[in-house]
């Protein structure tokens, strides 16, 4: 049940190492029954693979596999015939990942299925669907970079320049991607990995999308991203190749960063939403596409995200003077940044948790540029109260989305 991107609706973004337990089962279900409570119709989460050392689910070992961390009963029996099954289905990855992590890989990855399965059927049975997230790189040495290094170039490692975000640029680390022997085999990495994809969510956010069109290749061994250099990337053809194989493209692109028009080009000739930010949108430039009277429909609007500060957090870390040029209300700054991302023109409005329950920047989930104290914020028990559902639910049917047609 994806919602269409024209009929105006809302959600949440809570990753499930942020719900209490850290992980699936009793307190996603409830999370699920407060959304639909709150009159949501989209969860949003991000990656679900295996994290790297310091957390972050975008430097993930597997593009197929999810993390057995996030299981709710990890010791769960699995049968023979299961694994047969499984294996036959996703006989593109599961040995690759299985040779890299060994032990109950397969096992794992059938006890997740069960339990992410069940989980969305509950969450569509309540109004609910789910948005997931599709980074564009994976990690050096993880097990799809060592199953195909063919695919991989060996010359440089992906980043992004310097921006607001970070003066220095991103220095990620990821290999970089060789498109053109990706083209040779017809895309087929790529083709497999939504397909994996697909399987969990409703609709897939594209992470970096810009690097579709052109990339920043860092140099292997030096020390930011500043001395990096842009490179074309595949452009129309990965994403024709995709829907040649599965049908329509159910992807948001997250075209953030320094985006030129060939960017928005290529996002609008594939009939894909973008993705605008409020807290980028009070600079003082009246054609900022993140400023709300520009918003055409088909966008999903969020007050932050995973890599921004909290709204509280950006609200008190602005000058009086640019809090004014905001419009937004002092007395309670991150409930009206809420308020005015669901009143947008945007189709879609998502507000991460911690802004609707108005924390400050010790709730952040990530700073790009760092790499330790991230990606460990979880919700206290008992912060999801029927007080704040009903107050989110309120604000959701006063701005006519979708929400108010599921049941109190």
């Amino acid at each position: 049940m994806v919602q269409g991107l024209t009929q105006r609706a809302s959600g949440v973004l809570l990753h499930p190492t942020s719900l209490p337990e850290g992980r699936l089962g009793a307190g996603a279900y409830a999370f699920v029954d407060w959304l639909a409570a709150a009159g949501q119709s989209w969860w949003q989460v991000l990656p679900l693979g295996p994290p790297d050392d310091l957390g972050s689910p975008y430097t993930s070992a597997s593009a197929f596999a999810a993390w057995r961390g996030l299981l709710a009963e990890p010791d769960a029996a699995v049968t023979s015939r299961e694994i047969a099954a499984f294996r036959r289905k996703q006989a593109y990855w599961i040995d690759d990942w299985e040779r890299f992590a060994g032990g109950d890989a397969v096992a794992d990855q059938i006890r997740f299925q069960r339990e992410w399965f069940a989980l969305r059927t509950y969450a569509r049975g309540r109004g609910l669907s789910l948005i997931g997230d599709l980074p564009i790189y994976v990690a050096t040495g993880g097990s799809d970079h060592l199953a195909h290094p063919e695919l991989f170039l060996r010359d440089g490692v992906a980043g992004a320049p310097p921006d607001v975000m970070s003066r220095l640029g991103q220095l990620w680390g990821n290999p970089l991607y060789d498109w053109a022997a990706l083209r040779r085999e017809g895309y087929r990495w790529w083709i497999e990995r939504l397909r994996r994809t697909l399987d969990f969510v409703d609709l897939a956010r594209v992470d970096h999308f810009r690097g579709f069109v052109a990339y920043w290749a860092v140099p292997n061994a030096v020390r930011t991203a500043r001395t990096g250099r842009w490179r074309r990337g595949p452009g129309a053809a990965l994403f024709e190749a995709m829907r040649a194989e599965l049908g329509s493209l159910p992807l948001i692109a997250e075209d953030l960063g320094v985006i030129t028009p060939a960017v928005g080009a290529l996002r609008d000739a594939l009939g894909l939403p973008g993705t605008v930010v409020l807290q980028f949108a009070f600079d003082g430039n009246p054609r900022n596409p993140h400023l709300p009277v520009n918003y055409r429909e088909r966008l999903v609007v969020c007050t932050g995200t995973h890599d921004t500060d909290t709204a509280l957090g950006w609200w008190n870390s602005l000058s009086r003077r640019r809090r004014a040029a905001t419009g937004v209300d002092p007395s309670d700054p991150a409930w009206s940044m809420v308020e005015l991302a669901l009143s947008s023109r945007a189709a879609i409005a998502i507000t991460p948790m911690q802004d609707i329950l108005g924390l400050d920047t010790s709730a952040r989930m990530n700073r790009p540029g760092t790499k330790t104290g991230n990606w460990s914020w979880r919700l206290e028990p008992g912060q999801l109260t029927e007080k704040l559902a009903a107050r989110l639910r309120t604000a959701t049917i006063a701005t006519q989305r979708v929400g108010y047609i599921h049941a109190a």
